[in-house]
């Protein structure tokens, strides 16, 4: 993967030449490798800093690519890149990363199991994440003043910061040691720094390339935003983390594994889409909290399908197949969209 990062002196080649095509996915697939170096940057600070915090890490950085391409897309106005995007990153953890490691898992090590109260309480937050994102659109569809709205979506995004901050104290203070179980680093606490600020700094410069050949995608190749919001965008900025949550459900390790997709859930729900919300008030370009009936409905399948998966503390490759079959399908509908 890492050989990937030979595109990166494509997408500034392009980015000058304005060849804003090119300059898209060369940007995509320097990202790839960026975030795969930002992930093991990550694996490695994790092992300095504490078995406690790693799941956390992995989920926080995990998302850091992700969120600073929706950061450039929100400077730009493209609301609706960045809702699909939200909506896009929720799904594609739960059904494909949950999915695709829950089905090597258990094809390599047969039954596995996780700490099912620890996951329940996770999923137990995305439900009222879920009913932040259907209040709106239920209760504001037709409303004329889009101030009330503005002031809504402001306060919801207030609460939903509180309560994942509450699930977080709460989560840090009774994780157990098989959740973060790591392998010995193989950098410094420094060099897993200074690696972790350059991949980030060269993904905020990728992600500003990609957001700016949206446009010129959804002209040439008849691409929706949205399409490109809710699969493209996701699958890019999450590669390195679907990697990891794979590799460490080979080891058995379902408890970092869940932690990583259904915790980068949790996160993009609860801490992600309010952070958004609070820097479109600072870029003076406020946006509201109301998402479209299709994200919301892929949203709201895919947090009830991981609390029934999460209910019993057990998983097997079969229930990996189904989540991974109900991804295509979602999948395969927004294209034709």
């Amino acid at each position: 993967m890492k050989y990937l990062l030979i595109a990166i002196p494509f997408s500034i080649y392009f980015r000058f030449s304005e060849n804003e095509l090119g300059m898209f996915f060369a940007s995509c697939i320097s990202i790839i490798p960026l975030a795969g170096l930002m992930g093991e940057a990550t694996e490695n600070l994790a092992c300095h800093t504490g078995e406690r915090l790693s799941g956390f890490l992995n989920a926080t950085f995990g998302n850091a690519t992700e969120l600073l391409i929706t950061i450039f897309a929100l400077k730009a106005g493209m609301f609706d890149v960045v809702k699909a995007s939200i909506a896009g990153s929720i799904l594609g953890n739960i059904l494909l990363v949950l999915g695709l490691s829950i089905l090597v898992g258990g094809i390599k090590n047969g039954e596995q199991k996780f700490d099912r109260v620890h996951f329940n309480n996770q999923t137990s937050q995305m439900f009222l994440a879920v009913i932040a994102l259907i209040i709106p659109a239920v209760f504001f569809q037709g409303v004329q003043q889009h101030s009330a709205l503005v002031g809504f979506s402001l306060i919801i995004a207030v609460i939903l910061l509180i309560i994942y901050l509450a699930g977080l104290t709460f989560a840090m203070g009774r994780q157990s040691n098989e959740i973060c179980e790591l392998e010995i680093s193989h950098w410094s606490r420094t060099q897993s720094i200074v690696f972790l600020g350059l991949s980030t700094v060269l993904i905020a410069i990728e992600s500003e390339f990609l957001v700016a050949g949206i446009d010129s995608v959804t002209k040439t190749l008849g691409w929706s935003q949205f399409f490109i919001g809710i699969i493209i965008i996701p699958i890019i900025g999450n590669a390195a983390e679907h990697y990891t949550a794979i590799t460490v459900a080979l080891k058995n390790k379902m408890n970092l594994s869940f932690e990583i997709a259904l915790g980068s859930s949790a996160q993009i729900a609860m801490l992600v889409t309010p952070i958004l919300v609070l820097l479109s008030f600072a870029f003076g370009t406020p946006m509201t909290i109301v998402f479209n009936y299709h994200e919301i409905v892929v949203i709201a399948l895919a947090v009830l399908i991981a609390n029934f998966i999460s209910s019993d503390g057990e998983s097997n490759w079969l229930e990996g197949a189904l989540l991974v079959a109900a991804y295509l399908i979602i999948a395969i509908a927004f294209l034709f969209l």
